[in-house]
């Protein structure tokens, strides 16, 4: 049972990491999209560096609930910005990467 939580561990830091990589790099998707919500590419890149940096702390047993949490947050506001986009699935994607993220937080704080 041990594969499960290193595959979804796996999972979340690709999708933090990668998600965080197009913003800082000013991918033109991202801008195109983050600026119709008031992102300017300050912002976006900052946006972004706080996903890799949260993607990076998942790496780590004693960081992995501070990363879990802030790369959450940044998935969260995601979320929200998808919502008011009417973009359905990449807000259920978004969505189910949280349920993923509150089950890591759970069950690090099981495993200590």
């Amino acid at each position: 049972m041990k594969f499960f939580p290193t595959v979804l561990l796996g999972l979340l830091v690709f999708l933090a990491i990668s998600s965080g990589l197009t913003k800082v790099l000013l991918m033109p998707q991202d801008v195109e999209f983050f600026v119709k919500y008031g992102f300017t590419n300050f912002l976006l890149i900052l946006f972004g560096a706080v996903q890799v940096i949260g993607g990076l702390l998942l790496i780590f047993l004693k960081m992995r609930i501070l990363g879990a949490a802030i790369v959450a947050v940044t998935f969260a506001t995601s979320a929200v910005i998808l919502i008011l986009a009417g973009s359905v699935p990449a807000t259920i994607a978004t969505l189910v990467a949280l349920g993923m993220l509150g089950w890591t937080i759970r069950h690090t704080l099981a495993t200590k």
